[in-house]
C-alpha cells in the first residue's frame, strides 16, 4: 500500500518531510499540499507532483489523501489536527500539537470520543538510536531505580526574535517529551533559575536557564538550556540510579590528531544531529498506517503534557516561584485511568 500524503504548510520544515517522505521513507507519495503562501505551496508540490489546493480543509477531505501532515504556523494546528480527527484520518502534526492546553485538550477528547488513535505530535527524540538505547537500559532496571537525570540543550545562537519564554515553549519542549518517556513518568512541577546572563545574548533574553523537574515518582532533573553557547549544538542527557548510570552518547564523530592536539567535531546545528531520528520516525509512522495500525509514536496526551509543562515552565521563569502543572486525569485511550 502506498499511503497518500496531504500536506498543509510548505514552509522550510513541510519541505523538508515532503522530500524525506518523497526520497526516504518507502510507501509513501506526497499528492496534495497547501500553504498560506500560494506560490510557496507551488514550489513545494511542483518537484514531487502533487496538487496544490485552497487551504488545509480542502487537504484534509481530499479523496487523494489518507493521511495529513501539519507543519503551519502554530496556532493553526488545533483547527487542522481537529478536522483529521473528524475526517477520521491519521495526522502526524508538528510540535507543538496546539499552543493552549484548552485547545489541546479539545483534540484530547475529540480523538477519545473517535475511540481510535489518530494523532502522533513531532517529538523526533524518541526515534534517536541513543535515546532508545538509554530508554532500553532504564526499562530493563540495569541502573536500578532513576533518581536523578542531568540535561543539557545548548545552541551556538539564536536570532533576534528568540524570547526568553521561547527556552521553554521552543527549545526544551524536546527534553520535557523524552523525558517522560525516558522515565514512564510525569512532571509535577517546574522551577527556573538565571545564573549569570551570557554578554554573547541580546539584552531582551535571559541566557542561560536552569530548569528544575520534579516527576510523580520524585525524579529530580535539571536541564541547562543556554542557546547562545557559541562552540555548537550540543544535546547532553545523563541518567542517574540506584546501581548505576546510562548516558546519552554524543554523535559519532572521528578523532583528529593534528598539530599537538586530539579533537572531535562538534555539530552545529539540530538538522544533522536528528536527521536519522527524522527519517526513523517518518518510516514508522508511514509502515503503521499502511498496517492498518494506531499511532505509537508521542500521542495528543503527549502534546497537551508537553504545552501545560513549558506553559508552567514559563510561569516559573516570570514568578521566580515553583509551580505544579496540574495536568488532567489520563483518560484510558492513552494508558490513563480516567
Amino acid at each position: 500500500m502506498t499511503v497518500r500524503v496531504g500536506v498543509i504548510g510548505a514552509g522550510w520544515i513541510g519541505k523538508e518531510h515532503i522530500r524525506r517522505l518523497t526520497h526516504t521513507v518507502t510507501g509513501a507519495r506526497v499528492t496534495a499540499v497547501t500553504d498560506i503562501d500560494s506560490a510557496r505551496a507551488q514550489e513545494a508540490a511542483a518537484p514531487v507532483g502533487a496538487r496544490v489546493l485552497a487551504d488545509g480543509a480542502a487537504v484534509i477531505a481530499a479523496d487523494d489523501v489518507d493521511a495529513v501532515l501539519v507543519t503551519s504556523w502554530g496556532p493553526t494546528h488545533a483547527e487542522h489536527v481537529l478536522n483529521a480527527v473528524a475526517a477520521g484520518k491519521p495526522v502526524f502534526c508538528e510540535k507543538p500539537l496546539a499552543t493552549t492546553a484548552e485547545d489541546c485538550l479539545k483534540i484530547v477528547e475529540a480523538e477519545t470520543a473517535h475511540g481510535r488513535r489518530l494523532v502522533q505530535v513531532g517529538f523526533m527524540r524518541r526515534y534517536d538510536a541513543g535515546y532508545r538505547q538509554m530508554k532500553q537500559v532504564i526499562d530493563a532496571g540495569r541502573i536500578g531505580e532513576p533518581l536523578i537525570v542531568h540535561c543539557a540543550h545548548r545552541n551556538p545562537t539564536v536570532p533576534q526574535s528568540y524570547t526568553s519564554a521561547m527556552a521553554a515553549l521552543d527549545t526544551a519542549v524536546h527534553e520535557v517529551d523524552v523525558l517522560r518517556w525516558l522515565l514512564d513518568d510525569e512532571i509535577v512541577s517546574t522551577q527556573v533559575i538565571t545564573p549569570r546572563a551570557t554578554s554573547k545574548r541580546f539584552a531582551h533574553l535571559k541566557d542561560p536557564q536552569i530548569m528544575l523537574f520534579e516527576t510523580a515518582k520524585g525524579v529530580r532533573i535539571d536541564l541547562e538550556v543556554f542557546v547562545n553557547c557559541h562552540y555548537g549544538y550540543d544535546i547532553q542527557c545523563e541518567a542517574v540510579g540506584e546501581e548505576g548510570l546510562v548516558r546519552l552518547p554524543d554523535p559519532a564523530s572521528v578523532g583528529l590528531r593534528s598539530a599537538g592536539q586530539h579533537s572531535t567535531e562538534v555539530l552545529t546545528d539540530w538538522v544533522g544531529r536528528f536527521s536519522d531520528a527524522f527519517d526513523t520516525e517518518f518510516r514508522e509512522w508511514i509502515a503503521g498506517i499502511a498496517a492498518g495500525n494506531e499511532p505509537t509514536g508521542p500521542s495528543a496526551w503527549d502534546g497537551y503534557a508537553a504545552t501545560v509543562i513549558t506553559s508552567a515552565t514559563v510561569e516559573a521563569l516570570e514568578s521566580g516561584h515553583v509551580i505544579a502543572t496540574d495536568l488532567k486525569p489520563r483518560p484510558a485511550l492513552y494508558g490513563g485511568t480516567a
